[in-house]
């Protein structure tokens, strides 16, 4: 089961909601990544943050061209999408959204949230990113205007120490939450396919037949 940083206890008590109840206004998680491919570890983390902050649904969002690795190869825009369509297919709760691969040029997140918060004017967004993404988050485009669209979940493999205190963050904005499966990485999983090893339950069994099938992640 997912853990909240003993510093966000009490912050993060005061956004959940009765669970059960029907919400008033729609929470809606927002799940942005590369997905190359989407693993089983995005899908625990997922389903815990839903539990956790009692969310309607969560969007799971391919980037387009993601900022930081632009010096990098990544897998065909349509591949992610599909593997990501493939992965979530099986909760009622997860949806994927073309919203970054179809915009042009670079993908920075205030764009994801402001695309989806002008379709979901009334719902309340819970963005979640990794936790060592945190560090790295004063340096995202427009950073500031971020807080006004989404609370933010940064989650964290068991062990792995991260903090928002050194951060000249709004009190209240981001989250810590361990995620007990996040020890699985989508880097380990293209090496393991480069060199032709299992990939069975680190990535959900449709998504193994779809890398298979169409040759990815092969040196």
């Amino acid at each position: 089961m997912a853990t909240l940083s003993t510093e966000r206890i009490v912050a993060h008590a005061s956004r959940l909601s009765t669970r059960g109840n029907k919400h008033q206004v729609p929470r809606v998680g927002i799940m942005g990544g590369t997905f190359d491919p989407i693993h089983n570890g995005h899908l625990v983390a997922a389903s815990e943050v839903a539990w956790v902050y009692d969310l309607d649904e969560v969007i799971f969002v391919p980037t387009g061209r993601p900022i930081f690795k632009l010096d990098k190869v990544v897998t065909n825009a349509e591949d992610r999408y599909l593997m990501t369509v493939i992965a979530t297919a099986s909760n009622p709760k997860f949806t994927v959204s073309r919203v970054d691969i179809d915009r042009p040029g670079v993908t920075y997140t205030i764009d994801t949230l402001r695309d989806i918060k002008a379709a979901r004017p009334n719902a309340e967004l819970f963005f979640i990113t990794g936790a060592d993404a945190v560090a790295e988050i004063m340096r995202w485009k427009d950073f500031n205007q971020m807080w006004e669209l989404a609370h933010f979940v940064a989650v964290s493999r068991p062990g792995y120490t991260a903090t928002t205190k050194n951060l000249d963050l709004p009190p209240h904005t981001v989250d810590m939450l361990e995620i007990p499966a996040l020890s699985i990485s989508s880097t380990d999983v293209r090496r393991r396919c480069e060199k032709q090893e299992p990939v069975w339950y680190l990535v959900p069994d449709g998504v193994v037949q779809y890398i298979a099938k169409h040759g990815l992640y092969r040196s």
